[in-house]
């Protein structure tokens, strides 16, 4: 069989080698992949949101399966283009991948069928949008509708900084389009946790919980980033609380997008709040996490392949899906100065014990040399008995990425060491 993972991150990276264990896959593809891929994949220079390009590819190369992995192609109709050449895929259609490409439609989505969220209001006014932050209880949390890379969500501790977080996104456009209806919601406290799950439509079956660390210092201070490392599972996601959410949120969600003529195939992303009120949805993903999918999928037991196959077929209730009862942690290796400005195209060398547990984000190949070109450049996994374990092999391995510049935070997973104690 010939693969194609549409994407070009750590999490294709991460995809692409847990597609690579069947035995039934002859060549696998990327479009466009990065540097640090070309040992598992074959990189094919096409961005991720030139549809018509992939589909030509597609079609000439006899792609027989295609993996639509980041959320832009996602929302631009990707699965649709390929389909209709006959090429099936795993990834929603366009019309089911508004779930994230909207927060004011899945936001209105979830009070009409009553799934658990944060009250909310939804503006395409600049000065109705001002007007309400000056009464609304603060903290208060001001979303982007539209996709902005995960950085359109704004935690607001004052009115000002409320204020100039709309300002920012509907006047100045620092999102562009994304920013010009804004949502403002309530600001939840308790433990965050992030559920993927696998879906063909009808049935879904979650995948191990875990944990992102997003920000981007030491004891979660500094700006927000992508993530700079997740561990799994998650110790507050309990067998009792999964069982709420499979009941309230998941099975819910997923008939709510089936009544709005919206089924939903492939990943569907829960980011959970575990409030003193109970489980409710913060943010809704049509995809893998990333990185969270650098600690679920080396858990998988299951064939990769297999299983994404049943969620195309509608099949998924007639496969297993297993996971390991062990620990991940992935620590992110990213270019210092991160979200921000950093310096790019120094040469990464690994060890080779490193290398096979090291997904690669942000690098390049440049006159035959690996060279860092992004902010996150690689996230390296460790699988283990112990979270405690999980968490020193990866530090322990992650030392053997080495490039100047090279940052990473050094407490991922202990907030998840002290829930467990």
């Amino acid at each position: 069989m010939r693969i194609l993972v549409v994407g070009g991150g750590g999490r294709e990276h991460a995809i692409i080698k847990a597609l690579k264990k069947n035995p039934a896959i002859t060549e696998i593809f990327a479009t466009p992949g990065n540097g640090g891929m070309e040992k598992d994949a074959v990189c094919v220079n096409i961005g991720a949101k030139d549809i018509p390009a992939i589909v030509n590819f597609a079609v000439e190369k006899g792609i027989d399966y295609a993996v639509v992995a980041p959320d832009d192609p996602l929302v631009l109709g990707a699965v649709d283009a390929l389909e209709e050449k006959g090429i099936p895929c795993f990834g929603p259609r366009k019309n089911a991948a508004i779930i994230e490409g909207s927060k004011a439609f899945s936001k209105n989505l979830m009070k009409k069928y009553g799934i658990p969220t944060a009250a909310y209001e939804i503006f395409t006014e600049l000065e109705a949008a001002l007007a309400y932050i000056k009464t609304c209880p603060i903290p208060t949390v001001v979303k982007a509708d539209g996709l902005a890379l995960g950085k359109g969500v704004i935690i607001a501790t004052t009115r000002e900084e409320a204020m100039e977080a709309v300002t920012d996104m509907m006047a100045n456009a620092k999102f562009g389009a994304s920013g010009s209806t804004v949502v403002i919601e309530e600001f939840l406290t308790g433990p965050e946790v992030s559920v993927l799950a696998f879906t063909d439509g009808k049935t879904v079956k979650p995948m191990v919980s875990s944990m992102d660390h997003k920000r981007a210092g030491d004891n979660d201070t500094g700006l927000n980033t992508g993530g700079m490392g997740t561990v799994a599972p998650n110790p507050y996601y309990t067998e009792d609380i999964a069982r709420e959410c499979m009941e309230k949120i998941f099975l819910p969600t997923v008939a709510a997008m089936n009544n709005e003529g919206r089924t939903f195939k492939g990943c569907l992303y829960f980011g959970l709040m575990l409030t003193p009120n109970g489980p409710k949805v913060i943010e809704y993903n049509c995809r893998f996490g990333d990185p969270e999918t650098q600690v679920v999928l080396p858990l998988l037991e299951s064939d990769l392949l297999t299983v994404m196959q049943a969620t195309t077929n509608g099949m998924l209730s007639e496969t297993e899906v297993r996971f390991a009862k062990k620990h991940a942690c992935c620590v992110i290796t990213a270019s210092k100065g991160y979200p921000e400005a950093y310096e790019k195209g120094y040469p990464i060398t690994f060890t080779e014990e490193a290398e096979k547990h090291t997904y690669v984000a942000g690098a390049a190949l440049k006159d035959g040399v690996l060279v860092t070109s992004g902010g996150r450049v690689t996230g390296t996994t460790a699988v283990a008995d112990t979270l405690e374990e999980a968490i020193r092999e990866a530090y322990r391995l992650s030392d053997g990425v080495i490039f100047q510049n090279a940052y990473r935070r050094s407490d991922i997973g202990q907030r998840a060491l002290k829930a467990e104690k």
